[in-house]
């Protein structure tokens, strides 16, 4: 009698290991596929990293004492860049844009009254000025920017 009790008990936990085996098997489950949400960043965005680029080599120019290029026309192109779909295009960002266009343009002025580095430094205050209304996460960055 114990051997047919140990049988049955055997063949029982076979079967149901069989069975599990089988629910695991990749071919028998639903396979769902994984959707990762990427972070693109907007037209503007990638705009801002590249003046961000850009102003730290003339930053670095200015403090090397060598002399900086012209005005980079990409620049202009804060007027029209593509925001971030949650934000908008407001009187407040066009009015800053506008003054640091002016500024960059002033910067590259060889006839100003000020000192080139009074100059950079007045295009980086003004990103700052302008970050402080709308995306205020850059902020530490842009103020690595500043030549003391």
């Amino acid at each position: 009698m114990k051997l047919f009790f140990s049988a049955i008990s055997f063949l029982f936990v076979f079967v149901s290991c069989n069975e599990t085996a089988e629910k695991a098997t990749p071919e028998n489950s639903e396979k769902k596929e994984i959707v990762y949400d990427m972070y693109e960043p907007s037209e503007m965005a990638n705009l801002m990293n590249q003046m961000y680029a850009y102003n730290l080599n003339v930053k670095n120019a200015i403090v090397s004492g060598k002399d900086i290029e012209e005005f980079p026309l990409d620049f202009l192109k804060i007027h029209t860049a593509e925001l971030s779909d949650f934000k908008k295009r407001n009187e407040t960002f066009e009015s800053f844009s506008k003054l640091f266009i002016q500024a960059e343009k002033e910067l590259y002025n060889p006839n100003s009254e000020m000192s080139e580095t009074d100059r950079f430094n007045a295009v980086v205050n003004l990103c700052i000025s302008c970050h402080q209304t709308e995306c205020t996460g850059p902020i530490p960055r842009i103020k690595k920017l500043l030549i003391n």
